[in-house]
């Protein structure tokens, strides 16, 4: 992987990654397809009409199914999808956290039952390496210890302490993998933790970012703390990252959010926000959400977003589109997950378009005045 800074304005920046699969202008949002499926897309959607260079996969999910060595055999992840572009998976991680009603962690790892079939198992530093180097993801993340806000002072203690300790694990066991041919053109990020005490952050963040990892990636947020919290702990723990280096934080999130945390130096995104609302009918526009769903839309005949020009909007009425919802057709959630994608892909693009030309804040205070207006 090569990573150049392209422009910075402020401390918003203009990057490019390039790995074995694409080249990645950021900022950048990646969609999230959990088991290598976007939801309600297909490749051909996701490469020739969103045009996307990355996309997200878990390595929980594809684990359990269809399983890794199943995938390995057709040719890892882009065999198996054919989606030929670059794929960051996921640990599992958050998996534990979301499920820890099946999982319990321990220092040598997480153990789980299967949300499938109850069978049990247990993911290591080292196995969840294993299961993407068979996936052949581009950028795979290391396990990581993932707590929920509020939480103490202890739990978030315990939490940096095992996420270093896994981090070492990880690195040493990628590294030696590497080094025997395995995995030599993958790439591997940590995770920060610390949930949003500053103090543990900038632990976190010096224990991590000593260690040879390709990029960081600031976890533990979007978990039920508020906006301003969780802004301020980017804003504190930004500086403290590599700057040669991509920063990545993990599942946000909103419109607002990528705007304020492009501004406070992240570079990547991921977030099932926008194909989860296109699927209840919530949809992304320059002067903020609609819900398609509403009756004052029968005989709207206005594309979702007339300063939008994706293949959705280029082609169909919100009229149509609240009778494809209140039918209950299929076609919607695909029309609707490209419109909401389109809309974030485009919204990251203008604001690396403004990065480049020094102009960030007045993007930014445009973005606020449309949605207010």
């Amino acid at each position: 992987m090569t990573f150049t800074i392209d422009a910075t304005c402020g401390n918003a920046r203009a990057c490019t990654i390039t790995t074995a699969h694409s080249t990645i202008q950021t900022p950048i949002f990646m969609p999230v397809g959990t088991v290598g499926s976007v939801k309600a897309l297909d490749m051909t959607d996701m490469t020739d009409i969103l045009n996307t260079q990355i996309i997200l996969a878990n390595t929980y999910h594809t684990y359990l199914r269809p399983g890794d060595e199943t995938i390995a055999a057709l040719g890892g992840l882009h065999g198996f999808t054919t989606y030929p572009n670059s794929f960051l998976t996921d640990s599992g991680g958050f998996q534990a956290f979301s499920l820890s009603d099946i999982s319990k962690a321990s220092e040598k790892g997480i153990e789980f039952k299967s949300h499938i079939d109850g069978s049990k198992h247990f993911f290591t530093p080292e196995k969840v390496i294993d299961i993407q180097n068979n996936l052949n993801s581009d950028i795979m993340m290391i396990l990581d210890d993932l707590v929920a806000l509020p939480a103490t002072q202890e739990r978030i203690k315990l939490s940096i302490e095992r996420t270093t300790q896994w981090a070492k694990q990880s690195i040493e066991y990628f590294r030696h993998k590497q080094s025997i041919g395995v995995g030599s053109q993958q790439n591997i990020f940590a995770i920060l933790q610390g949930g949003t005490d500053l103090a543990f952050r900038t632990q976190s963040a010096n224990e991590l970012c000593a260690m040879d990892f390709d990029g960081f990636a600031i976890g533990g947020l979007s978990v039920g703390e508020s906006n301003n919290l969780m802004y301020d702990t980017v804003e504190h723990t930004t500086p403290l990252m590599p700057v040669d280096k991509p920063r990545y934080l993990m599942g946000v999130g909103t419109p607002e959010d990528l705007v304020e945390n492009i501004e406070r130096g992240v570079d990547m995104f991921d977030c099932v926000m926008p194909t989860r609302n296109a699927r209840n009918g919530t949809l992304f526009t320059t002067y903020g959400r609609i819900n398609i769903r509403g009756a004052r839309f029968k005989l709207d005949s206005d594309p979702i977003d007339l300063a939008c020009d994706c293949y959705t909007c280029r082609r169909y009425s919100r009229a149509y589109l609240h009778h494809l919802f209140r039918s209950k057709e299929l076609t919607f959630f695909r029309l609707a997950s490209i419109h909401n994608l389109h809309y974030y892909l485009w919204l990251v693009g203008e604001a690396r378009k403004a990065i480049l030309a020094g102009r960030f804040s007045e993007f930014k205070k445009d973005f606020y005045a449309k949605r207010q207006a």
